[in-house]
Formats: structure tokens, sequence, C-alpha cells
């Protein structure tokens, strides 16, 4: 007879769930969930259970694990980690998702598990031999370049033993091979400059940034609009319906700093993310304007969003960015 585990939400064997929904909509829409963040007892294992819960507001739900397998119930058996990239301390910097593949998959289940997520970008990361098949994708669609999501799929690869802290992490990806390995106590990414050229700024970004430029220019991704102060950045209230108009990925806006050498903002509402807590592609672009502004290769930038992030940045002919990152949450995807 199959083992059973009744899971509740008035159960003490049951652990605290508030940890797990503290801003994200994993469980608001389908509880056929993706996810399965561990709520058995330490010590237990997902084997044949029958797994019920309750959570407030979330209608009750009711799924059985087969038996005989211990890992899945929807054909896959995929890990996956929520990590905050460019950051020591958690809940800081820009949290990723990181999935680690043990198989091919269709590009709309890595674009739902994207969806599920609701994070600004998951990591897909599939073995190849060489080094790792590495893919983004934001809530509503699959993007060319995220620093944040390589740094955390780095620092995965090597917190979980898939990679020795000797070996560099190379990255096979739509913007090329990407190289991350650590140094000095930093995450390194090898990263291609994107640097900015001088544009005429639409309308629709001026209205939607309420702010007078001191110089916009345009990368191959991003506009990048720089302002008058720090205070201006940290300020900035963009109108987002506005700025969906504007046909660029997103909207870099920056200016020199006091403590730092220069601060900077990030908003994409076209592809579905409003602010992006610390963007790490964003600085293959700023890295090579400020160096023209600075006269200086190496930097410390602050991404002054709420949460807050520290980059290193240096630029050669490519833009080399550093971060720390920090584990927040494992779990398994069972569809």
């Amino acid at each position: 007879m199959a083992e059973k585990a009744h899971v509740n939400g008035n159960n003490v064997n049951r652990p605290h769930r508030s940890s797990f929904l503290p801003r994200y909509s994993f469980f608001e829409n389908s509880w056929s969930s993706i996810l399965s963040y561990i709520l058995l007892p330490a010590g237990q294992s997902i084997s044949s259970y029958q797994v019920r819960d309750t959570v407030p507001g979330i209608l009750p739900c009711s799924y059985v694990l087969p038996a005989g397998d211990k890992n899945s119930i929807g054909g896959y058996n995929m890990k996956i980690y929520q990590v905050d990239a460019f950051t020591e301390k958690p809940f800081k910097g820009n949290p990723a998702a990181v999935c680690v593949l043990d198989k091919q998959v269709e590009d709309s289940w890595m674009q739902n598990v994207a969806m599920e997520m609701n994070l600004s970008e998951t990591a897909f990361l599939l073995s190849n031999g060489e080094g790792y098949n590495l893919r983004w994708f934001t809530p509503n669609s699959e993007v060319d370049l995220c620093g944040h999501a390589t740094l955390a799929s780095a620092h995965i690869l090597w917190e979980r033993g898939y990679l020795s802290k000797e070996q560099e992490a190379k990255f096979y990806t739509k913007s090329g091979l990407l190289i991350a390995k650590l140094h000095e106590g930093w995450i390194q990414l090898d990263f291609p400059a994107t640097p900015e050229k001088e544009a005429e700024a639409p309308v629709e970004l001026i209205s939607a940034l309420g702010v007078e430029p001191i110089y916009v220019g345009k990368s191959v991704f991003d506009y990048l609009v720089e302002v008058d102060s720090e205070d201006v950045v940290e300020n900035i209230k963009p109108d987002f319906i506005k700025l969906m108009k504007v046909p660029m990925r997103g909207v870099i806006v920056t200016a020199k700093s006091k403590e730092y050498d220069f601060v900077s903002r990030f908003f994409a509402p076209g592809i579905g993310i409003f602010e992006d807590p610390v963007t790490g592609s964003a600085h293959c672009c700023l890295g090579p304007y400020w160096m023209k502004k600075l006269k200086k290769e190496i930097f410390t930038a602050y991404q002054a969003s709420e949460r807050g992030g520290i980059l290193k940045v240096q630029v050669g002919e490519r833009v080399l960015i550093s971060g720390k990152a920090v584990t927040v949450m494992e779990g398994q995807l069972l569809y």
C-alpha cells in the first residue's frame, strides 16, 4: 500500500508556506501547479504521496504522485532554483529562476515555466558536453541577452556541484559564447559590449519619463538616457503605458554618482518588466558610455531600484561584469 502524507494549512508538521508567497503568483491561478516547493517534513521524500493543501484565499488542491515515480507527475524531473543576483543579501538584488534541464524541451514549455515563475527572467540550462546551452525567458517572451540570470546560472552550477569552482562556466547563447568565472570572491561575466550611438529621442520616450535628458543614445537593445543627477534617477516615475510604445527592449536612465561611478535604473514594460531591479546586460551599454564620459575603464556601479544592486564593470573590447549571488529557494518542476 502506498505511503501517504497529508498536509494541510493547520498541520504543525508542514513548513510555513508564507515564505513562498511574498510577491509572486505561483499559486494564484492554477493548482495543477508546475512547482512543488517541498511541503513535507524534513527527512521525508516525495514518493507515492497524496498531497492536500489549503492556502488562505486559494482553492484547496489535491494531486497524487504515482507509485514507482518518485520525481515526476507530469513527465518532467527538473530542478529549479531562485537566486538573488548582484547581491550578498537575500531579498535584495535581482531575482532570477534557474532551471537545470535533463533533456530537450519545447520552447512553449519554457515560456510557460517563465510565466509561472513571474520573475523578470528565468534561465534554462542544458549540458551539451562542452558547457551549457543557456536561454532566457521573461514572463511573455524570450530575450537574447540577460546578465543577472547568467550570473545566477553560474552561481548555481558552482554552488550545487555541477561544476567545480576552479572551472569556468561556458554558456552557449543567442548572443554567442559567454564565460563566467570566480574572481576574488565575485562572479565575473565576460559579455559583448553594446555601445550606444547618439539618437533622436522619440516623443513617447521623453513624455513617458517626464524628465529633461542631457543625452539620448541608442544601443542594439535599449535607449540610454543620461539625466542631470542621481536624485533624478532615483525619483523618476515613468508612465509605463506610454513607455510600452517605445520600440526597443527597454530604457536605461543613468547619471554620475557621488558614492559610485554612476547609477542607473532600467525599465522594459514592452517585454513585461516594468522595472528590472539590477540589469547586467544594460551595463554592456553603460560601461562603454561612461568610459567615454569619465575617461576610465573600471567602474563600481549601482542600480538604484527598490531592491538595489552593486556591480563591478571593466570595459575593453568586451565588458566584464562582476557581482555576487545568493540562493533563496529550491524546488522541483513536476509538469
